[in-house]
């Protein structure tokens, strides 16, 4: 059972090098002009998958989609062996020098014990530590314990069109015993945390239009309603006093936490405290009264002003009155929520509150998915906390996500267990200037991940006999 491991501990360093490979390859799944990157690291993989003995690796391009699929197998556990699909993805957000980066966002960089670069954390991470977990079972005498599908992603950040279309058309590909979600972080270098629901998301932008072109301030200004100013105020309606969302029928299908659930939750909020004063920190803590901070995070639905568009924001000052001005909105949702209902009551409620001195209209973008929340008493979920407390070294908590992972959902309806193993920190700075991951990252996860497919494998074969 520890051949594995000694040889991922034996093969650490290549293993490094390799990551640090994958991470040069600017993977920026949401830019055109990254496309051929995106393509190439499909190709990297895939070309690893195979050297390191999987019985198949392709790299897919599914009609209409933007970036492939890496999907490869392996079979040699036997038919009476569990299968378990491993997901990550391998695309990224955009990074600039002028974002804030102290480095070259895509040239890995090691200060301080982490090693920052883009994607280090979200989610490249993940991907190795499952490609590297594989090789080490695939070399040691008698393979894996299980029989594996590694289904890798180049859209996660961009939409996920691919991975949608796939898994509508070929089920069967994709089907499993259990499917292991990596992505996602734990709650500290000493505590680990396994997530057990993700909250769903829809996205929206709402356009209000006043005259029929800009105007000058001063001829105009009084004689008509500024779309700025009335977009400001039908935001500003959007949300009460307390920060609860003020859209009418928002709130009638949450399901409240009992008290069993709530107490479990309070373990981990002291985490999230400590996380919301080193990376928020903002002035004063705001949301729904008689909430804590992981309730708010991980319990409660919300809608956000994610940006504000319209008029001149150039140098120097232009007294103009904007023709149009737009916000970007969304929604994180929790169980029982329906995204398309969601939008339909916030259409309603927008429509209602919009002055007819402007025209207004509520437009959905991505409808992104539902809620997913996933049984915390599952084969797959105590093999997921054992495996934690291996790389570890101190139990799990179970926490509720305040993200969104589009691919969950589905895959909940073709794999009969689900799990989310995330191997990063919160803060690694995800999505923001010089991600970043701790250096002894990588080798937990490959630890992780290794101990976890043993653990299924033996859950399963006990079992049989």
């Amino acid at each position: 059972m520890n051949d594995a491991r000694s040889y991922a501990r034996e093969h650490a360093p290549r293993f490094r090098q390799q990551y640090e490979t994958l991470l040069r390859i600017p993977t920026v799944s949401t830019l055109p002009q990254y496309s051929g990157d995106v393509e190439r690291a499909a190709q990297w993989l895939a070309r690893d998958m195979r050297a390191i003995g999987m019985d198949s690796a392709e790299v897919l391009h599914l009609p209409g989609g933007r970036h492939p699929l890496v999907l490869g197998e392996w079979h040699g556990a036997g038919e009476s062996a569990p299968t378990v699909l491993l997901y990550a993805h391998y695309d990224v957000q955009p990074a600039a020098m002028e974002d804030g980066w102290d480095s070259d966002p895509f040239e890995p960089v090691e200060r301080d014990g982490r090693l920052y670069c883009r994607g280090s954390v979200d989610s490249k991470l993940h991907v190795m530590s499952q490609l590297k977990a594989l090789e080490s079972l695939l070399a040691s005498p008698g393979g894996g314990p299980v029989n594996i599908k590694l289904l890798l992603e180049g859209e996660e950040e961009s939409g996920s069109e691919s991975i949608s279309a796939f898994m509508a058309q070929q089920p069967q590909r994709v089907r499993s015993d259990v499917a292991v979600i990596s992505d996602g972080v734990v709650l500290a270098p000493q505590q680990p945390s396994l997530v057990y629901a993700l909250r769903g998301i829809v996205t929206m932008e709402l356009h209000v239009e006043g005259p029929a072109q800009d105007l000058h301030s001063g001829h105009f200004g009084g004689t008509l309603h500024n779309p700025l100013q009335a977009l400001a105020e039908i935001v500003a309606q959007l949300h009460d006093a307390d920060g609860r969302v003020s859209v009418p029928g928002f709130y009638d299908d949450v399901v409240e936490a009992d008290a069993a659930e709530r107490a479990q939750l309070a373990h981990s909020n002291a985490w999230s405290e400590r996380d919301w004063e080193a990376v928020a920190a903002a002035p004063l803590h705001y949301g729904e009264p008689g909430f804590n901070t992981q309730e708010r995070i991980g319990l409660r639905p919300t809608l956000e002003i994610n940006g504000l568009n319209g008029g001149y924001s150039g140098p120097g000052f232009k007294t103009v009155l904007p023709q149009r001005a737009m916000a970007k909105i969304s929604c994180r949702l929790v169980p029982q929520q329906d995204p398309q209902r969601i939008f339909d009551l916030l259409q309603q409620h927008v429509a209602a509150i919009t002055p007819p001195t402007v025209r207004g209209e509520l437009r959905q973008l991505e409808m992104g998915s539902p809620a997913a929340l996933l049984g915390r008493d599952t084969r797959a979920m105590r093999a997921a906390a054992a495996a934690y407390e291996h790389a570890w070294g101190v139990a799990p908590l179970f926490e509720r996500a305040g993200g969104s992972i589009p691919v969950t959902y589905a895959l909940q309806e073709v794999c009969e267990e689900l799990v989310i193993m995330g191997f990063g920190y919160r803060d690694g700075r995800a999505h923001g200037p010089n991600e970043n991951v701790h250096v002894d990252s990588l080798e937990r996860g490959v630890n992780a991940a290794i101990h976890f497919l043993q653990g299924i494998g033996a859950t399963y074969n006990s079992l049989q006999v």
